[in-house]
């Protein structure tokens, strides 16, 4: 078969007898993907509650410095990671198999890591701009991360641990912005004061990144540590790799295709509602609910938690619903996607008219439209698989990149709606935009949405391949192999 690179598999049968027992050098590689993904969106989303504090001494402790950035202003310092993110989505993938995952990853949160740190000092001394080019930088770094990641699971995951091995790095994700929301209000207020965020997550950051590279490894074939009964397992597991056919990727039919449109809708609606939610809670808490920055950043992370625990609630009962043939795949898909769309969308509208003094009803349906959207794992998130194996990695990156404009869009959104923070009726309206959003977004998913394999997923050779074929007498066999 053919993997989702567009090149050819040779899978071998998994000898299970011979997996070996106990704590293997590929553990290690899932369990410092783990703590990278933690660190990475702990650096991604340290700002979200920093800047509460940086707005509003009264907020956290006083001894530290306060700006003077209006709502505006905000919501562009908010944005600004994603103005870089977007730009090496669509080309990380090939810059990791040419360069190798290990030194991109290490290059990236590396990189992304030391400008955090950097972080007070910039806002110190060029205030809101230069802050907004240093985010714009840590965005373009981290751009990296998960083509890196992916590849490199690509190369360390058995087939038969795949599944769980997978699981076990991109959940660092969810806890990586639950730890980081819940400890930054204390940072805020401790004798560190607000730049203490900064200075706790670069740091993280730098000693992963030395972790990284004494004890990371692109493959198994590289790392120097591995026991040859560990490697001959997982080379085993993924068999040989025919490489001598080269796949053109199909931008046409992929960019016309109806259900990747409304694949990259779907995609795009759940990145402004999640994003939204995830740079403005804090604010909404402080100026709306009057919590202070402790119980800010602590309700902050509550959705997160929630949302990573649904997520593993979810996805083994879409799993039996499809493995029973109680649901067709494109229903399930359908199913999931609504619910992690419209019962938010629900949320959301009934937040919007939340009575004044009634934080608890306010904090549990922010819970349940950042928690629930975790359903849409199980609906768009695993589609492109679905529609194409053979091309999912390049359809991820053009979905992800229009999705992550959409993270950029809906900050500036909420900057332009509010002029006073502290106006329920202002937020009403940024509630009433996200709903709106979530709801068109998943009804074109159900009226265009697919689960089948698409025609344009079966890899065409290219001219060269195709002349050298033709260059073989016909009595000659050729060096390609069929399925």
């Amino acid at each position: 078969m053919f993997n989702c690179f567009g090149r050819r598999y040779d899978y071998r049968p998994i000898d299970l007898a011979h997996q070996p027992s106990g704590f293997g050098i590929r553990h290690v590689q899932a369990l410092l993907l783990f703590f990278g993904l933690t660190v990475a969106y702990a650096l991604r989303v340290n700002l979200s509650v920093a800047i509460v504090a940086m707005t509003d001494k009264k907020a956290a402790n006083e001894d530290f410095e306060e700006f003077d950035w209006d709502e505006k202003t905000q919501s562009y310092v908010l944005s600004s990671f994603f103005w870089g993110y977007v730009i090496t989505q669509i080309p990380a993938g090939q810059m990791a198999q040419r360069f190798g995952a290990k030194v991109l990853l290490l290059f990236s949160l590396g990189i992304c890591s030391s400008l955090a740190v950097l972080t007070p000092i910039c806002a110190n001394v060029g205030g809101a701009k230069l802050v907004i080019g240093l985010r714009i930088i840590q965005g373009l770094s981290q751009g990296f991360i998960f083509p890196s990641t992916h590849t490199l699971l690509s190369k360390w995951a058995p087939v038969s641990e795949r599944g769980r091995l997978g699981t076990y790095c991109y959940a660092g994700a969810q806890f990586g912005t639950v730890v980081m929301l819940a400890i930054s209000g204390v940072l805020a207020s401790s004798s560190t004061g607000w730049p203490g965020i900064f200075y706790i997550s670069g740091a993280a950051g730098v000693v992963w990144s030395i972790l990284w590279f004494f004890f990371g490894g692109n493959s198994p074939v590289e790392h120097r540590s591995i026991s040859a009964e560990e490697r001959d397992f997982i080379e085993s597991s993924l068999g040989n790799q025919d490489h001598s056919k080269k796949i053109i990727t199909p931008w046409k039919a992929i960019l016309t295709s109806a259900p990747m449109i409304a694949l990259t809708i779907a995609h795009s609606s759940h990145n402004w509602g999640f994003w939204t939610l995830l740079t403005e809670m804090p604010t909404y808490m402080k100026n709306v609910l009057d919590l202070d920055i402790k119980s800010n950043a602590l309700l902050s992370s509550l959705p997160y938690f929630v949302m990573w625990i649904l997520s593993l609630i979810f996805s083994p009962i879409s799993d039996f619903l499809i493995n029973r043939q109680y649901l067709s795949r494109v229903t399930s898909r359908k199913l999931f996607n609504t619910i992690g769309l419209w019962i938010p969308m629900v949320a959301l509208l009934g937040l919007a008219y939340v009575p004044k003094g009634q934080t608890d009803l306010a904090i549990a349906l922010l819970t349940a439209a950042v928690g629930i959207n975790s359903a849409t794992y199980l609906g768009f998130q695993v589609n492109h698989i679905d529609l194409a194996p053979n091309h999912a990695g390049t359809m991820m990156g053009i979905t992800n990149c229009a999705a992550n404009i959409m993270s950029i869009i809906a900050p500036l959104i909420v900057g332009v709606v509010l002029s006073d923070a502290k106006d329920p009726v202002q937020w009403r309206t940024v509630f009433y935009i996200s709903a709106a959003v979530y709801f068109c977004g998943n009804l074109v998913f159900i009226i265009l949405g697919k689960a089948d394999i698409q025609p344009w997923n079966e890899p065409q050779p290219n001219k060269k391949d195709d002349d050298s074929e033709a260059a073989v007498p016909n009595n000659q066999p050729t060096n390609h192999t069929t399925e």
